[in-house]
């Protein structure tokens, strides 16, 4: 299903001349010089061929390789196999960094790409051809760095990593662009030559069949080289006889493979400003059956909200395809101006029914896994991901905290913040992705990684590292409302607003709110303490409330009796315990898990009520009032 969807992916942008998407038989490369030939063959000069990019954060402009499409290159390991009219320094001018230590190195390759190239071009009737063949035939590749017109660039040549290819004088394009070249090329990609037939997998049609799949290049963590989606490379890998070639225990079509490996390449590349994701060790790509950008923009914008909250100065960072660039500032400027993500914003002028698809790649050697594969109509695309940001929703400590959370910062909380390496689990985030896109109940590591958290760290300002934060009370919030959400009963759907509930009898929510008043006693009463209640009671009582609880009670008559309003934080709590009824259900000894959870939220929420500025507009605000809030 991977590969259908991505095959006809393909076909989409293919149709589509503005995509760049290569036609079969080709593929894109980094060029970085063309040689310009004389009709007789002669080098008359090496011309360096870039492009100015934006990178980095601050979008700094740096030249780069200029980006081609080439005649395809073959899949190289550490044999020599030549390409046909663009490659390295080491096959077209027998020049590389490796001579020294092995002196055939470089010889090899461009005798190798001299006969593979003169076969093919001898086919072709044109000015092109015949001189791209005169130079091979007359170029010395022994004396190739005394090259008249070599020799002042061979520094250059060696300090770039993109390839060469071939220009004729006074021609507009390159030699592989002639019209009678592509001609040769197209007819010897026609040919199946020794290929075994068969029928597709992908396709369903009766044709060669791909020995060897391409790499693709650009999955976090995997080989710079390339890694393969499909491959077997040993007999154990192997069954049903099908052993004659690496890639018929799969049957995929050379044209299919082609087809899903350059569309995945395209995905995962820099030209692709839309789908490209990084969570953890997962590399995440999404896109539409669609060749308009609005639906990867949209997406965009939804993974990373940070862009709908960001001022105008931040428009030079968004996305630079030449079409989308406009519809996707478009959408930014419309959710920038509404005070939330609405379903029907999104969905303005786009086809609901268009498939979406979600496909998360991880590294696995020299292979890539797929993490997960999600596939869906674009509406629901869009109303899961709202959903998923809607039950993250919490009152807010502080206004500058982002409405929406990214999905990097939800996993960031579950690792340590003093961590010299902080790593996400590699599992959790690809879980966490499947949990958005389906809409069912986050993975109970997500919720356990939180509070495990939550017990072991201390809060310290100076490394900004805070015990119970916005971001951690959220992914609780969220992760219990997922869980409960279909349920027959739901137990505690009072306690997971958004807001803080004073009228909740839930025991555990009541005891969080409980613990935020009796830690606002002793700040009111003593200020910053060197270890607070909160330092050294708030694991127990969340955990094991009924041993810590009584201790805590006592303590408190000693800050309400210092403190100038103590007499408030003495109502909060005579009225707290009075929903608690305590002569009736007794302060349990243990909390279940989930309860711990709710605990936390009664926390957090009755904190932030408790430092939130009194409105001034409030009817029976006093001042006494006011100073004590905060």
């Amino acid at each position: 299903m991977i590969l259908q969807a991505l095959n006809r992916y393909y076909d989409v942008l293919a149709a589509d001349p503005e995509s760049g998407i290569p036609p079969y038989g080709y593929s894109t490369a980094n060029v970085s010089f063309a040689l310009n030939l004389s009709k007789d063959g002669e080098l008359l000069d090496i011309f360096r061929l870039y492009e100015k990019v934006e990178r980095g954060k601050n979008r700094k402009i740096v030249e780069v390789p200029m980006r081609m499409i080439v005649p395809a290159h073959g899949k190289r390991s550490s044999g020599i196999s030549a390409n046909f009219l663009c490659d390295s320094s080491a096959y077209v001018l027998s020049i590389s960094d490796k001579d020294e230590k092995k002196p055939s190195y470089a010889l090899d390759r461009f005798e190798a790409f001299r006969a593979w190239n003169i076969e093919l071009l001898s086919q072709a009737d044109c000015a092109e051809a015949r001189a791209v063949i005169a130079f091979l035939e007359h170029f010395d590749p022994q004396h190739s760095r005394e090259h008249p017109v070599v020799a002042g660039q061979v520094e250059n040549i060696l300090a770039e990593t993109g390839n060469l290819v071939f220009k004729l004088e006074d021609r507009k394009g390159y030699v592989h662009e002639a019209e009678e070249v592509r001609r040769v090329w197209g007819a010897y990609k026609a040919d199946p030559g020794d290929a075994e037939t068969g029928q597709c997998l992908v396709t369903g049609e009766i044709a060669p069949i791909a020995r060897l799949h391409g790499s693709l290049k650009g999955v976090v963590g995997a080989q710079p080289s390339g890694a393969t989606l499909v491959g077997f490379n040993a007999p154990a890998y192997e069954s049903y006889n099908r052993t004659k070639g690496q890639g018929l225990n799969s049957p995929t079509s050379e044209k299919a493979a082609f087809a899903y490996t350059t569309v995945l390449n395209f995905l995962l590349s820099r030209e692709n400003d839309y789908a490209n994701l990084r969570i953890g060790d997962t590399t995440i790509v999404y896109w539409a059956e669609s060749p308009d950008p609005a639906y990867q923009a949209t997406v965009s914008i939804l993974l990373n909200p940070a862009l709908q909250e960001q001022g105008e100065e931040e428009d030079a960072a968004a996305p630079r395809d030449k079409r989308g660039e406009l519809r996707l500032h478009e959408i930014a400027q419309k959710l920038r101006t509404a005070a939330y993500l609405d379903a029907d914003l999104l969905l303005e002028e786009m086809d609901e029914t268009t498939r979406f698809y979600v496909l998360g790649l991880a590294p696995n050697a020299a292979r890539v896994s797929v993490r997960f594969f999600h596939t869906d109509p674009f509406h629901k695309v869009v109303e899961k991901i709202l959903t998923h940001y809607q039950d993250l929703q919490i009152e807010k400590e502080f206004e500058n905290q982002p409405t929406y959370i990214p999905l990097w910062q939800l996993l960031r909380e579950t690792v340590s913040p003093k961590a010299s390496s902080p790593q996400v689990s590699p599992l959790l985030g690809g879980a966490v992705m499947r949990a958005i896109f389906s809409g069912g109940p986050y993975p109970a590591a997500l919720y356990t990684a939180i509070i495990t958290r939550i017990r072991a760290d201390m809060d310290d300002k100076e490394k900004r590292i805070e015990k119970i934060n916005y971001v951690r009370a959220a992914i609780i919030k969220a992760c219990l409302t997922r869980k409960y959400r279909h349920q027959p009963e739901h137990p505690i759907q009072e306690v997971i607003t958004m807001g803080l509930n004073e009228q909740s009898t839930n025991q555990a929510y009541l005891l969080g709110r409980l613990f935020a008043v009796l830690e606002k006693a002793q700040v009111d009463a003593i200020g910053k303490a060197n270890a607070s209640i909160k330092d050294r009671y708030f694991t127990s009582a969340c955990a094991t409330p009924a041993s810590v609880f009584p201790v805590l009670l006592r303590l408190s008559q000693h800050h309400i009796s210092k403190a100038r309003y103590g007499y408030v934080n003495d109502n909060r709590i005579a009225e707290i315990m009075n929903r608690l009824d305590v002569e009736n259900d007794p302060i349990p000894a243990r909390l279940s898990l989930d309860e711990q959870g709710i605990f936390v939220l009664g926390y957090y929420q009755q904190r932030v009520a408790l430092y939130t500025k009194t409105k001034p507009d409030a009817a029976d605000e006093t001042d006494e009032t006011s100073e004590v809030n905060q």
